[in-house]
């Protein structure tokens, strides 16, 4: 018998973390006092494991929702959790810090973690936002991408780990060139290539020994940009969502928004409307992209099919949502989108009100609809994992 899907949903605001079978919505597992950080978010490991960081606690969690214990470790890590990565293996993680609850970027700490031998290193890179990927199972790269100046900085995993007490500064072992408004990242385990999303475009760089050797930009197709990558396991493709428009986000009613896939074996990329108003991150079912768009005259879930087709369910309304006038960032409510490759299950949030939307993504049909308890500010975070479900194959934290 085929191992139930499970939902994670984590109120950072509140501090918990519970864990639900899908669809019934039955919740088996629950953490408290914990605040995940919602923008390292939650990243795959193999056998239907998950992991986060607490940026409470300061601690990477690797939770195990088939085990007996849902913490299966936890490893003291540097914070605000920015990004989160593993290499291909799932074993090497690596976790930047940034921003978090302040106005502007103020910490250079980047942890490195081992989860095989327990041990751990922190070391000083440069201040900013930096997204992560780690290359490689042997002798894995640490590749950091840093913006203004815009560059991918390459270090030596094991280096890193062998690093001395005292959080010391390290040098990078290459650097390639970058724009300076990087801002989403991806990678491909097995051609051990990396992906960052720019203005230009999205900027390849293939592992050629210890550095990155740069390769053809893959251009938008549309004079809006991305600000997210992912990759999508089921079919060796890139997405992102291509926001357009005047960039005032008093302005964010009439942004437009776009479905961009890329697929690596074609080379072909395909682009999609999905509506005016608030898209950002995107979640990969069986057969199906789902993306939750935000819009004063009505929200809905967006579901596009393999076979290009598009679904639209429309979604309950939130108490405290973004309106005309203002931004759609500063306290208002959100939504969360969570999916697994091996499912066709969707989940979407609805912010403030703690409610799940659990929705097949066939019939595009609402089948649960459970409370949490807990009011989901922000929208809260989500992963839906199956296990062996192959979203391991994506090891970068979403």
């Amino acid at each position: 018998m085929p191992a139930t899907p499970v939902l994670f949903v984590s109120d950072h605001v509140a501090g918990s973390v519970q864990v639900l079978t899908v669809p019934d919505g039955a919740v088996v597992g629950r953490l408290t006092g914990r605040h995940l950080s919602e923008h390292a978010g939650f990243l795959a490991l193999p056998g239907g494991r998950t992991a986060c960081v607490d940026d409470r606690r300061g601690e990477l969690l690797v939770l195990n929702p088939y085990a007996g214990e849902l913490v299966e470790r936890a490893v003291p890590v540097a914070v605000p959790a920015e990004h989160l990565a593993c290499d291909p293996s799932g074993r090497r993680l690596a976790v930047t810090t940034g921003l978090g609850g302040n106005g502007a970027p103020w910490s250079d700490l980047l942890t490195v973690v081992d989860l095989a031998t327990g041990e751990a290193a922190r070391v000083r890179t440069r201040v900013g936002e930096p997204g992560v990927t780690v290359l490689g199972d042997d002798e894995p790269l640490v590749v950091l991408r840093h913006r203004e100046p815009g560059a991918l900085a390459v270090h030596r995993f094991a280096d890193l780990l062998a690093a001395p007490p005292g959080c010391p500064p390290v040098t990078p072992h290459a650097i390639l060139p970058l724009p300076d408004d990087g801002h989403g990242d991806a990678q491909v385990p097995g051609s051990q290539q990396v992906f960052a999303a720019t203005g230009e475009g999205v900027h390849r760089a293939r592992r050629r020994g210890d550095a990155l050797a740069a390769e053809a930009v893959v251009p938008w197709g549309s004079p809006a940009r991305g600000w997210y990558l992912r990759l999508d396991t089921r079919r060796q493709a890139l997405w992102s969502t291509l926001r357009g428009g005047d960039p005032d986000p008093l302005r964010w009613p009439e942004w437009s928004n776009q479905a961009w896939h890329h697929d690596l074996r074609t080379g072909r990329t395909r682009l999609t409307d999905l509506g005016p108003g608030l898209v950002f991150r995107l979640a990969l079912a069986r057969r199906h992209t789902a993306f939750s768009r935000i819009h004063p005259d009505g929200d809905e879930l967006v579901l596009l099919g393999a076979d290009g087709v598009v679904r639209r369910s429309p979604l309950p309304a939130m108490d405290g949502a973004p309106r005309r006038g203002g931004t759609p960032w500063e306290g208002v409510q959100r939504r969360a989108v969570a999916a697994s490759p091996g499912s066709d299950w969707v989940a979407v949030t609805r912010g403030g009100h703690g409610e799940v939307h659990l929705v097949d993504a066939e019939s595009g049909q609402e089948a649960a609809r459970p409370r949490l308890g807990t009011p989901l500010h922000h929208g809260g975070h989500l992963a839906l994992r199956v296990p062996d479900d192959g979203a391991d194959g994506d090891p970068v934290g979403r």
